[in-house]
């Protein structure tokens, strides 16, 4: 891995992972061949964060919209990753690795829930990088979904602090920097609320063939940025 500079590196990623369909295609492979490439570069991008200690991934793995998707291919989605976690389960421990996840799990079929949970549990005690994906996941519906929680608790005097009390991921950070893979500019529907001041690092290449470098890359342009928060800063804090 190139030179990073390890005094200016965020606290929180996430990371859009697109181009999994397109990249398959361009080999001339089935979609699918896509998805399972880009596990492998999963597994390459999660084992480059913990070297870097860094706390906080979260990786956008499947949105509600994905549901609309060929039933053949979320049937394959769904199957790659229950042998993804399967497999991987003890990596994760080995790598004190604490995997979350956000979004509506409910709507998962009912085997893979069990799987997911019996994974949320077995690392909970885990205290290095914290893994999130975000499955059946839409930024949307979470803002909704803690509207009507606060609402059902007759919460009064709502601020940002009651808000973020009522995400999916309530003691998360927000990120830092958001990834884009895919040579897209967008966000679709990804940590809407959390993104409100993310730095945002669009890479061209599709997410199977991203690697190392490309991390890196990302993590330098983060470093190169100054974040104002809308403040205009003084001349001794740049």
């Amino acid at each position: 891995m190139s030179l990073i500079d390890p005094n200016n590196l965020p606290t929180h990623i996430g990371i859009i992972m697109d181009g999994n369909g397109r990249w398959a295609e361009s080999q001339s492979m089935e979609r699918i061949s896509g998805h399972i490439q880009g596990v492998e570069t999963v597994k390459a991008i999660v084992e480059s964060c913990v070297k870097l200690e860094i706390p906080y991934l979260t990786l956008y793995t499947f949105s509600q919209e994905n549901w609309n998707r060929p039933k053949q291919e979320v049937d394959s989605l769904m199957s790659l990753l229950s042998s993804s976690l399967k497999s991987e389960l003890e990596k994760l421990n080995r790598n004190n690795i604490v995997f979350q996840i956000v979004g509506k799990i409910e709507e998962m079929p009912s085997n893979l829930q069990a799987l997911i949970m019996d994974t949320v549990n077995s690392t909970k005690n885990n205290t290095g990088l914290t893994l999130a994906l975000a499955l059946s996941y839409s930024g949307r519906q979470e803002i909704i979904d803690a509207t009507n929680k606060m609402l059902a608790a007759n919460t009064k005097n709502i601020n940002e602090d009651t808000f973020q009390k009522h995400l999916y991921a309530p003691n998360t950070p927000d990120p830092d920097l958001i990834v884009r893979t895919g040579g897209e500019s967008r966000l679709s529907n990804f940590l809407l609320w959390q993104s409100a001041y993310s730095e945002i690092h669009i890479s061209e290449k599709n997410w199977p063939e991203f690697g190392e470098d490309d991390l890196t890359s990302a993590l330098n342009d983060f470093s190169s940025r100054t974040r104002k928060y809308g403040r205009v800063l003084e001349e001794n804090e740049n």
